[in-house]
């Protein structure tokens, strides 16, 4: 097999290397991209707004929804939603990824 004159040479600890990096991006990024995080962090902004709304109703509002301020209750329950999304998100953070099938690396070791 000849060698093309326009494609560069790669080694197996160039190939590693470059694996190992695209695995540490990856995992940073499901990281940052963690379902918990968003839903947290949404539930807590919406649920301040919220709860700021149902402080601040007016008496006919609240007896518009038969004497219960609704608004101050959902917000705090969105508030207390949002709360246990980030605790659990930062209680059991994403696991790093697994490496693959039938190596004996763990991830992030490079050979040299």
């Amino acid at each position: 097999m000849t060698e093309h004159p326009d494609r560069p040479h790669y080694t197996e600890g160039d190939v590693q290397r470059e694996v190992t990096e695209l695995e540490g991006k990856s995992a940073t990024a499901a990281r940052i991209f963690d379902l918990r995080r968003i839903i947290g962090g949404l539930f807590v902004v919406y649920g301040v707004i919220v709860t700021i709304a149902g402080i601040t109703d007016s008496q006919s509002a609240i007896d518009k929804a038969q004497g219960v301020n609704i608004n101050l209750w959902t917000g705090i329950g969105m508030l207390l939603l949002g709360v246990f999304f980030l605790a659990w998100l930062k209680l059991r953070p994403t696991p790093p990824p697994l490496p693959p099938e039938g190596s004996e690396e763990g991830p992030g070791v490079v050979e040299r």
